[in-house]
């Protein structure tokens, strides 16, 4: 299983990398830049589209293992046995069923994340208005949530799990959308979230949610090695809500509980993706409460957000950037164990997430000298 998702990662990178390097160049050519000014903090015109690579660094293998597995019969055991371990060959047609179910959930993921990549490029390229982005959002997500039954917390019933789970995912698409204030800043720690979502599923024993947290997490970093700072290339709302979506759907279809456990027993496990995405939901939540303080639309970007705070007190911007790296990982190490300790130890990892967050609003906090209040 390591090996399949090694190579999925390996697969996903090739083809974002590559064509995000495609894209530096095209974007060039017809115009599709984003030009500095206002509250953008970069000094020249950028190429914008990078969210293109990682579209197609998703699609593209699931397009074609959607149509193997459908098509094609089992592996022998031979093959299965060098793939995903010493599997007995009388399971393989079980496993192969099992793949086959999965098809059409990951195929309407899929067609939700397109829909929201393509949502994303018309507002890099048309500007639309703010509730306009939000309501066809909403539409998306309550579609895919509907029809692909992908519920949280079922135990309210079905119109409360559908409504927290919209909600949830919108609210992971936007703090990923908010996140993307800086060069590498939302791809890269969307790429930490992904990691320890990755390994915390298949910790857990899972297949499909691992396999395209791997195809998310290839397509992440090849799109991350042109945009690291200095980035040479931007992904826009076409990738920054297609990657929080994708992340909050593969949230939600994860099972947070070991086999054989009860939720009764860990409920506490089902907290696993708020610890991890702490940071990003923790931004968001700020940001948008300082922006309805202040009378403003919490759409409407400004430079209030903790990256833009760190370099304002001598930061440089890839610092910066590092650092939320640090502060996801911090928080997403502790995230992975939730599902596999005790009571005791799970007020730890809760109690250790707080504490990193009031060091966050801590650091924000601090007073800006004037000049600095004056450009924020």
């Amino acid at each position: 299983m390591r090996l399949v998702i090694l190579c999925l990662i390996l697969l996903s990178f090739l083809i974002s990398w590559l064509l995000t390097g495609m894209m530096r160049r095209l974007s060039v050519r017809i115009g599709f830049v984003d030009k500095p000014g206002g509250r953008k903090i970069h000094d020249n015109p950028k190429p914008l589209g990078g969210g293109v690579g990682i579209f197609w660094g998703l699609a593209l293998p699931i397009i074609i293992g959607a149509a193997y597995v459908e098509l094609c019969p089992p592996p022998g055991y031979t093959l299965a046995a060098k793939w995903v371990g010493p599997t007995p060959a009388a399971r393989m047609p079980a496993y192969w069923s099992g793949a086959r179910q999965k098809v059409p959930l990951a195929l309407g993921i899929l067609a939700a994340a397109a829909g929201m990549h393509l949502l994303g490029l018309w507002d890099d390229r048309k500007a639309l208005g703010p509730y306009v982005k939000l309501v066809a959002q909403l539409s998306i997500i309550t579609l895919l949530v509907i029809w692909g039954h992908l519920r949280v917390l079922t135990l309210l019933g079905v119109g409360p799990s559908i409504i927290i789970s919209v909600l949830w995912i919108a609210a992971v698409t936007n703090a990923f959308n908010f996140l993307d204030n800086m060069d590498g800043l939302s791809v890269g720690v969307a790429s930490v979230c992904a990691t320890a979502f990755l390994i915390a599923a298949m910790s857990i024993g899972q297949w499909f949610v691992p396999a395209g947290l791997a195809l998310l997490l290839g397509a992440m970093l090849g799109f991350l090695w042109h945009n690291f700072p200095p980035a040479r290339i931007f992904m826009g709302d076409g990738g920054s809500l297609l990657i929080g979506m994708v992340l909050g759907v593969l949230t939600v279809c994860t099972t947070y509980l070991p086999p054989g456990i009860g939720l009764a027993n860990r409920w506490y496990a089902v907290l696993a993706p708020v610890v991890v995405l702490a940071l990003p939901l923790y931004d968001l939540a700020v940001v948008s409460v300082i922006r309805l303080m202040r009378g403003k639309s919490p759409f409407v970007g400004d430079t209030n957000h903790f990256s833009h705070r760190l370099v304002a007190r001598g930061m440089s911007k890839r610092t910066a950037v590092l650092c939320l790296y640090l502060v996801t990982a911090a928080t997403s190490i502790a995230a992975i164990m939730l599902p596999h300790v005790n009571s005791d130890f799970a007020v730890l990892i809760l109690v250790q997430t707080v504490l990193i967050l009031c060091m966050v609003a801590l650091l924000e906090q601090h007073p800006l000298r004037r000049n600095e209040q004056r450009n924020s």
